[in-house]
């Protein structure tokens, strides 16, 4: 637990000098240069209260985000194959003594039928999450899981990267799970402060705190370089968790030469039959939600930042302006609701937690567009081995997006031909064309060549 360091962060949050105006505006000036920040001067940011200051804060949160990423928001959806859970974590419908909940676990079959749904949709990304059973997630089973999603295939449709989020596993298991082929390996702390842990997860294996803690060691080590890290907020002061977050950040930045690939800052949200989610005890206000995302931003500027669906469209919106890179859509977070959705599933009988933004995945591309960023279902980096310190070279540099851009262009227009709806499809052949005079006379030239072929019916064209 060396690296999270209680002491440090506490006595930072008291530090009366770093609420000083001038320091948080050169702060933020010296964050625009893209080379990230240090604890104490993140923590300097998370203490803006005057408007004027939030203001350039968010401002530069999205010109850097910008810098490195472009204008693009990246597009996935979860796919939970189980919600069998062992844990008895206060804050989640999957805990192990909610009775009320009805407990599925995918078959083959149904994992299947998942997954053609979200093909037919244009996914082209998921996150196959699971709770934590000995029999019902044991590692063939999750194995035999990432094989059935990558094998389907649809009209030239099919998922091109498998995320994980799953419970931490050994050094061991860690090396099976790489040799399935998945892309980036997720697991959350929830809350870094240590007395907080234990009360949130007062039995099952996800009470022991330093096991959790270095899973992403153990990953790394294992030969998974794209490793994601994050926190729900709610559960203890919000300038706490995001100093300790970005203290796991730096330490895996320092210790492996490769940061957290992605930073996801989920708030906690009702659940059934979950305690502390119905009354979070430290809530998170959507002005101070918003002031930690974009401190995460300049703090650690190469890394993606994670929003999803538990958050309502209205505020999506306004996140998206302070550094988010990638979200959710079209989400269902129970096993099986993507298929039974169509038959009126009572989905909050087996769901992990309530969603703020229901809209298809389609609407929410449309909304993209209308707000000026670029829907991308790129996976080129996964493909051309892109990952771990050579993905991290690129980012620091800022010179990912130079790929980036063009591919989440070709891949917008695959969805535009297979999957968009007539009114997107307008607006978004308008908004390519828009990119399009953005670009660079000979970057142009490549993308144009790269949309010719998408046109003729090649799939999954990227540098």
């Amino acid at each position: 637990m060396e690296f999270i360091n209680e002491d440090i962060i506490n006595s930072l949050l008291k530090d009366q000098n770093l609420n000083e105006k001038n320091l948080q505006f050169e702060i933020i000036e010296k964050a625009k240069l893209c080379k990230g920040l240090t604890l104490e001067e993140s923590c300097a940011l998370l203490n803006i209260t005057e408007k004027e200051i939030l203001e350039k804060l968010f401002s530069a949160a999205k010109e850097i985000k910008e810098k490195i990423y472009g204008n693009r928001l990246v597009l996935f959806a979860p796919l939970y194959i189980t919600n069998a859970c062992v844990n008895n974590c206060l804050y989640c419908a999957f805990r192990r003594d909610n009775k009320d909940l009805k407990r599925k676990t995918l078959s083959l079959d149904e994992i299947r039928e998942e997954v053609e749904y979200l093909v037919k949709q244009g996914h082209k990304r998921i996150l196959m999450v699971a709770g934590e059973h000995p029999k019902k997630s044991e590692l063939k089973f999750i194995g035999e899981s990432i094989n059935t999603i990558y094998n389907v295939k649809i009209n030239g449709g099919n998922i091109r990267r498998v995320n994980v989020n799953t419970a931490p596993m050994s050094l061991e298991n860690f090396k099976i799970l790489k040799s399935f082929g998945i892309g980036t390996y997720q697991c959350f702390q929830e809350t870094y402060h240590y007395e907080t842990y234990l009360q949130m997860h007062p039995e099952g294996p996800k009470h022991d705190y330093s096991f959790r803690l270095y899973a992403m060691d153990r990953a790394i080590q294992a030969g998974i370089d794209d490793v994601g890290i994050g926190a729900l907020f709610g559960l203890t002061d919000y300038k706490f968790e995001t100093l300790a977050l970005l203290q796991h950040a730096f330490y895996l930045d320092k210790t492996y030469g490769i940061g957290p690939h992605t930073i996801s800052i989920p708030r906690l949200e009702p659940a059934l039959n979950a305690p502390i989610a119905e009354k979070p005890p430290f809530a998170v206000d959507d002005i101070s939600f918003k002031k930690l995302i974009a401190v995460i931003r300049l703090a650690v500027p190469y890394t993606g930042i994670i929003l999803s669906t538990r958050e309502r469209a209205e505020l999506r919106r306004e996140l998206f302006e302070v550094g988010v890179s990638q979200i959710s859509a079209g989400s269902k977070t129970s096993p099986g609701a993507y298929k039974e959705s169509e038959s009126s599933l009572e989905e909050f009988q087996m769901q992990q937690f309530q969603l703020g933004d229901h809209r298809t995945l389609d609407e929410v591309v449309n909304d993209c567009c209308s707000l000026g960023y670029l829907p991308s279902f790129c996976t080129a980096c996964y493909r051309s081995s892109r990952t771990g310190d050579r993905f991290m070279e690129l980012a620091k540099s800022g010179n990912i997006g130079k790929l980036c851009v063009p591919n989440a262009i070709s891949t917008f227009k695959e969805y535009i031909d297979d999957y968009a709806m007539e009114k997107t499809k307008e607006r978004a052949v308008e908004f390519i064309a828009g990119e399009l005079d953005k670009l660079e006379d000979s970057t142009k030239k490549k993308v144009k060549k790269m949309l010719n072929r998408v046109n003729s019916g090649e799939r999954d064209v990227f540098f």
